[in-house]
């Protein structure tokens, strides 16, 4: 099943007739036309004639199902070339559900306040000598969307078992204990709540339509004395389990092709798990919802970021410009400097389990030579270009 033609067919229908934010429209067109002659694309041959293959060029959308698995892989190899060979902790954030109105009518500003908060929880209780006493390294992803496709924003962190101290030495995490739960969600609610009421005084964050600013503000009370979702997953003995999770969800959009099971003009079916279920008696874990077809394009275009808007980040000794102290805790850890890895090629990611490079004919391994050309043209119509046969 596709997504791109369920999107498509939502095109059609112009989703019901209400509005969606430009960048939501212009998400869905992209994904929509996503490897299909309106975009262009060339043919390879084999010069001895054995096969003749059509490629479509992709949208590059970075929420489109099916062609940012490249993009993924070349982002595992940097993050992979880069972290320390020591215990790594699996620290998931979330956004109480009364807070949805709001954040949808503040997602750049919300988004950036739900990211301050929760690095600046594990830094400054890492940080204090009655746990730790170190500054750790993390990596930060923003996942929006719960299993049925609703708005359910929360974070996913990678923090390491350990840290430098400032005296510039290497300090573990003892007992495969990272901090505790409690303490940790205090914290954050209190980091979180705090940094939404001060802009939303200043007028950073905009009251959602409907609501007075004394209303939230009255819930931010109520929310100050309820119990917040922050889930400390065990140890790992290294990062690459966690980095994997969150590279699958960094690129790709908030539901695969394969949850898909059946789809028409009017509904569509697909998979989910139910947590709240699974872990209850006679409970089933793997479910099927089933969702006007309308109602499902507009949850799936809901969790498309804004345009710029980052949504994995690097804090710590894995910041971007720590490069100096990244490289003092790998020697302490006894490993090499960080090195630049050399970017994998399209076909080298495609040959990761075992394929036969996509480049060359399958049957006498000669590389293909481009024939033709097919470039887009206004109105979504490709046009031929004949190229000269280049090896």
């Amino acid at each position: 099943m596709s997504l791109q033609q369920i999107i498509e067919c939502g095109l059609n229908h112009e989703f019901g007739g209400r509005s969606l934010p430009p960048h939501m429209w212009r998400a869905a067109k992209r994904i929509s036309l996503c490897r299909t002659a309106a975009l262009g694309g060339h043919v390879q041959a084999c010069p001895e004639e054995h096969v003749e293959r059509h490629w479509y060029n992709s949208c590059k959308h970075r929420s489109c199902p099916v062609c940012n698995y490249t993009s993924v892989e070349r982002w595992l190899d940097r993050q992979k070339a880069r972290v320390l060979d020591c215990d790594h902790y699996h620290v998931i954030f979330t956004v109480d559900s009364a807070l949805d109105r709001l954040w949808l009518a503040n997602v750049r500003a919300m988004t950036e306040l739900l990211f301050h908060a929760a690095r600046d929880t594990i830094f400054e209780l890492l940080g204090d000598g009655k746990y730790l006493g170190v500054e750790p390294g993390m990596i930060i992803a923003l996942h929006t969307w719960g299993q049925t496709q609703n708005l359910h924003p929360h974070i996913h962190c990678l923090v390491t078992g350990g840290g430098l101290t400032p005296d510039g030495d290497w300090r573990a995490v003892k007992n495969g204990y990272l901090l505790p739960g409690r303490v940790v969600r205090d914290l954050y609610r209190g980091k979180f709540i705090a940094a939404v009421r001060r802009s939303l005084e200043i007028g950073k964050l905009t009251v959602p339509a409907g609501e007075r600013l004394q209303q939230v503000l009255n819930l931010l009370n109520k929310l100050g004395r309820k119990k917040w979702n922050v889930n400390i997953r065990e140890r790992y003995a290294h990062a690459n389990g966690v980095l994997t999770y969150l590279g699958r969800y960094m690129r790709g959009g908030s539901i695969s092709n394969r949850r898909i099971v059946s789809w028409n003009e009017e509904t569509v079916r697909f998979r989910y798990k139910d947590y709240r279920e699974a872990g209850e008696p006679g409970g089933k874990k793997n479910k099927l919802m089933e969702l006007p077809l309308d109602d499902f394009v507009r949850r799936v275009l809901l969790h498309v970021p804004e345009p710029g808007q980052k949504v994995v980040r690097s804090y710590g000794l894995l910041a971007g410009t720590r490069r100096a102290d990244l490289n003092r805790c790998r020697e302490i850890l006894g490993q090499r400097p960080v090195q630049e890895t050399k970017s994998r090629s399209w076909q080298e990611c495609m040959t990761k389990f075992g394929d036969k490079d996509p480049s060359r004919c399958p049957i006498c391994g000669a590389r293909l030579i481009q024939r033709e050309v097919f470039r887009p043209a206004p109105g979504g119509v490709t046009r031929k270009q004949p190229l000269k046969d280049t090896a």
